[in-house]
């Protein structure tokens, strides 16, 4: 069944889940008291090689220094999956893939292999969906220059797609969540709004193109230009929404994050779609989490929502300028809040 076929049979994948892409993930303080204790363990040969970035920042991936290399070569693995956060099969797979792909580049790394995770309801749903969301999938990793070779599926009630990906880094090139600085600036990648326009999707079945183009496209060239810039601290804004990443980052660096909330760049609608009450659970449940450690200033409820909201395929929140990217704000010495926004 071709993508044209799927909108005329009037499928909607979006209305087989709870949940919609990132915004369906496990809130970030349940997710922190889950892993609580899970942190530090260490294999019982030396094989396994260093661990140099694992679960204790909440990083977007894990990174190990290869055992008995040079020095030159690092490993980043991560895995990425989520509900359907568009109707359109063959996008959907797209988006999933350049989401799962993304925490590759947020480290600095390059992609070398994927394998596809899939759970479908066999009985509800046909298999030629399932194929048009793995050729997407399959397309946007050839994008990145990433093979795909094989995965794991499952018969599941509701849909599920994403990766597993492997990369390399230069362990001396890394960028991580916990290597922020006081004077440095922030600069984000792309713009805001993906959760509110996604969620106005699911619940009208209107098609925002601008929300498609921002999900599938890589982080590729954004990570480069940041490591070119000199940058050594990254994160990708996924589903804990801007204030969410930014809060982790801030905390694992020892400082403060200030925020200019008229310099962040939002999607066209996303202001309209907030307004309306688009605002999906994941959402509120991010701006529940940071409220405690954030100074909000004047910024009204809209604004906090909008900031908080939950992207799926977002861009990289870069701790440096990066060329063509917006400055949003600057990295401060500690305060008593992790977060201010003015």
């Amino acid at each position: 069944m071709t993508t044209t076929e799927t909108r005329q049979a009037g499928v909607r994948l979006t209305r087989y889940a709870h949940g919609g892409g990132c915004a369906c993930k496990i809130p970030p303080g349940e997710l922190e008291e889950l892993v609580a204790g899970l942190t530090g363990r260490t294999p019982l040969t030396e094989s396994a090689g260093d661990l140099l970035v694992g679960l204790d920042s909440g990083d977007d991936a894990a990174v190990v220094r290869l055992p008995g290399g040079t020095g030159e070569r690092a490993v980043v693995v991560t895995a990425d999956f989520f509900t359907p956060v568009v109707d359109d099969p063959y996008d959907w797979g797209r988006i999933a893939a350049a989401n799962a792909l993304s925490d590759v580049y947020a480290m600095g790394g390059t992609p070398l292999v994927a394998t596809n995770l899939l759970a479908w309801p066999r009985e509800v749903l046909p298999l030629e969906l399932a194929r048009e969301v793995l050729r997407g999938g399959l397309d946007i990793a050839g994008e990145a220059g990433c093979h795909v070779a094989g995965g794991h599926s499952v018969d599941d009630p509701e849909p599920k797609y994403g990766m597993a990906v492997t990369g390399v880094v230069d362990p001396e090139r890394l960028l991580r969540n916990d290597t922020g600085r006081p004077g440095v600036p922030l600069s984000l990648t792309k713009p805001l709004g993906l959760g509110v326009l996604n969620n106005r999707h699911k619940t009208t079945g209107e098609v925002f193109p601008q929300a498609v183009r921002t999900m599938v496209t890589l982080n590729r060239d954004a990570a480069a230009a940041a490591l070119a810039a000199g940058a050594v601290c990254a994160t990708d804004v996924t589903g804990f929404g801007l204030l969410g990443h930014l809060f982790k980052l801030a905390r694992a660096s020892g400082v403060t994050a200030v925020v200019d909330a008229a310099a962040v760049p939002f999607l066209d609608g996303a202001r309209e779609a907030a307004r309306d009450g688009h605002v999906s659970g994941g959402t509120r449940r991010n701006l529940a989490w940071v409220a405690p450690h954030t100074d909000f200033g004047r910024a009204d409820e809209p604004t906090r929502l909008l900031l908080a909201d939950a992207q799926t395929s977002g861009g990289l929140l870069v701790a440096g300028e990066v060329p063509g990217a917006p400055v949003i704000g600057e990295l401060v010495p500690a305060r008593a809040h992790r977060l201010v926004v003015r």
